[in-house]
């Protein structure tokens, strides 16, 4: 059983056939770690309603640098339909409402806007969402069976700044890259920032899966922290140093071999091939079929004892070679390799712009950009999942949706408007 709430088919997608529509999302998300999740309930089809304060130019992601506009790319902001290129990403398909939650009657138009969701999602410092009297307890009240999803640092109620370098810092991942003896070195990609969304998809859809049992909604509590430290736990790093095993190995695995990155001609290739039948794939890539019956690489143990020089006789044959034409001889014989990308370049890959999992980003009024963005990763033999419809602009959905899901007469909207409120 989902919430009650009016018009539900009038706010539903407009696409047919995602698997989320006709689900309402308040959204209470700023930054990367909240925007992300309801991105992703946004491209499967729920209407993802976007509240944003408008006393300080909404989610702290419109004012990040560079901006797109009538002049292209900009560093600085230019005019007042320039958007920021992590708004264009992070805000489509989704819709925006102002509304001043520090304000009595902001906090009440919300909880009238809360009575016709189904899911609430914030991310606010921990003990904020009480403060403002629209936590889960507050929601809760006025619709028992919403599911509200918060994501925090350190989880709800817990104190503590958390941006993606403290939490990277906190979870042990920066002393898990880069070379032994190195200094700390911290993810390129905000993993702590992204992987706890994920988490909280998960379970915001796990609570509904539950609540379409039985009714019942309930809190969904996610910590960047904890999201990240369990990925770390996946691999056994605490019995790798109580048995001195090293960990920080840069771009080899001291247990498989022949495993790495090879430096060629124009750039590097990654290549793994730790089984019997991908090292002989090596050797007869290398044009060194002899050392498949060498006893000092005939076996997984005696490459990994003899790694220094087996890896010493891949660089000095990629290096003589441009790198897509040592990855086409590897790929020959069977052997798993790729050409090492840059960014721009990986983002413009067939392969994931075939299945949308990387898409152009559209301009509200300029239209497609070039520049690129998150797609939706997961493809249904039944259902669309898409982001196809660009960010808003700051408020540009308000008088709409605080009519048509909260129920406020055309009056009762100019006096909010004419007060600040919205």
């Amino acid at each position: 059983m989902t919430a009650e709430h009016p018009s539900t088919d009038d706010l539903a997608e407009a696409a047919a056939g995602r698997p989320l529509d006709g689900l309402v999302v308040l959204d209470l998300t700023t930054a990367l770690a909240g925007p992300y999740a309801t991105l992703l309930l946004a491209g499967l089809g729920a209407t993802v309603v976007k509240v944003e304060n408008p006393a300080t130019g909404g989610d702290s992601s419109r004012n990040n640098s560079p901006y797109y506009g009538p002049e292209g790319l900009t560093v600085a902001r230019g005019g007042d339909t320039d958007m920021s290129v992590s708004m264009m990403g992070r805000g489509r398909n989704k819709r925006s409402i102002t509304l001043n939650l520090k304000d009595p009657r902001g906090r009440d138009t919300f909880l009238r806007l809360a009575r016709g969701a189904d899911v609430v999602v914030e991310n606010y410092a921990a003990g904020t969402a009480d403060r403002l009297g629209i936590g889960y307890a507050d929601v809760c009240a006025v619709n028992p069976a919403v599911i509200y999803t918060s994501i925090s640092g350190f989880g709800a109620g817990r104190p503590g700044k958390a941006m993606d370098s403290i939490v990277q810092a906190l979870s042990g991942v920066m002393f898990t890259a880069g070379d032994p003896g190195a200094d700390p070195v911290r993810f390129g990609l905000p993993v702590g920032d992204l992987l706890a969304p994920l988490y909280a998809v998960i379970g915001t859809l796990a609570a509904k899966t539950h609540r379409d049992t039985t009714g019942q909604g309930q809190h969904v509590d996610v910590s960047m922290l904890g999201a990240l430290t369990s990925l770390l736990s996946t691999e056994p790093f605490d019995a790798f140093q109580q048995v001195g095993l090293p960990l920080r190995t840069g771009n080899e695995v001291p247990r498989l071999a022949p495993f790495g990155i090879f430096p060629a001609k124009d750039g590097f290739l990654a290549l793994c091939g730790p089984t019997d039948t991908f090292a002989r794939g090596v050797f007869r890539a290398l044009g060194r079929p002899e050392l498949i019956e060498d006893e000092d690489f005939a076996t997984r143990d005696g490459r990994v004892r003899n790694a220094d020089r087996l890896h010493a006789f891949i660089e000095d044959w990629s290096r003589s070679l441009p790198r897509a034409e040592a990855v086409a001889a590897l790929a020959a014989e069977g052997v798993p390799a790729a050409e090492v990308l840059e960014p721009a370049d990986a983002l413009r890959a067939p392969t994931v712009l075939e299945r949308e999992e990387v898409v152009e980003l559209g301009h509200p009024e300029q239209g497609p950009t070039g520049l690129m963005g998150p797609g939706i990763p997961i493809r249904f033999s039944r259902s669309e999942a898409r982001l196809d419809r660009p960010a808003p602009h700051l408020g540009e959905h308000t008088a709409e949706l605080l009519a048509r899901l909260g129920g406020l007469t055309e009056d009762e909207i100019a006096l909010l408007r004419d007060e600040g409120v919205i």
